[in-house]
């Protein structure tokens, strides 16, 4: 009686346990996709419960049709120009336009997934993404090569100056690899994608 009472309780921790691998995650992404909702929902703060956000999306639309259009140029190149007069603004703006343009936009940059070795006797590697080949502009020579190194669990990263002979190109998607060092490692690549 003792030993299937036992047993009988071990199955139940396993189902515990397994309860929580699957519950967690699905919890997680569920309250943060829920408090993204509300943050956005109150960006435009309306009476009614989702209006905010559905005026914010016609706002982003209504941005994006006018970016398409002939009145984009010229605000645009307005807007631009006065973000390059304030100094803070100016490297700010510069920073996260290039960071969104890399991310989504025609010149994506993280596309060149890339094991860097940190240096010489470490065995260690890290997996990164080269952004680019020559830093002459900044005075390094062509023997540097700049990398971006993700954070697990986050969309910040480190970006590193790396000798070349230490960069070695990843045969994978960048979109896998992204997926690989953001989830911490635990994520794998399905072969059927």
């Amino acid at each position: 009686m003792n030993q299937t009472l036992r047993q009988f309780g071990g199955i139940l921790l396993s189902f515990f346990f397994r309860g929580l691998l699957l519950l967690v995650p699905i919890t997680i992404m569920l309250w943060a996709i829920w408090q993204s909702l509300t943050f956005l929902d109150g960006i435009i703060p309306l009476d009614i419960p989702g209006l905010g956000i559905l005026s914010l999306l016609l706002i982003i639309v209504g941005a994006g049709w006018l970016g398409s259009s002939i009145l984009y140029q010229p605000l645009a190149n307005f807007g631009e120009e006065l973000l390059q007069r304030i100094p803070f603004l100016k490297t700010l703006y510069g920073a996260l336009k290039d960071l969104v343009e890399a991310l989504v936009g025609q010149k994506k940059k993280f596309d060149r997934p890339v094991l860097v070795r940190i240096g010489p006797g470490v065995e260690a590697e890290r997996v990164g993404f080269l952004t680019q080949h020559d830093l002459e502009h900044l005075g390094m020579g062509i023997e540097k090569v700049a990398v971006y190194l993700p954070h697990a669990f986050a969309w910040s990263g480190n970006l590193l100056i790396v000798p070349a002979k230490n960069v070695t190109p990843i045969d994978a998607r960048a979109a896998d690899i992204m997926k690989f060092v953001v989830s911490g490692g635990v994520s794998k690549v399905d072969d059927d994608e």
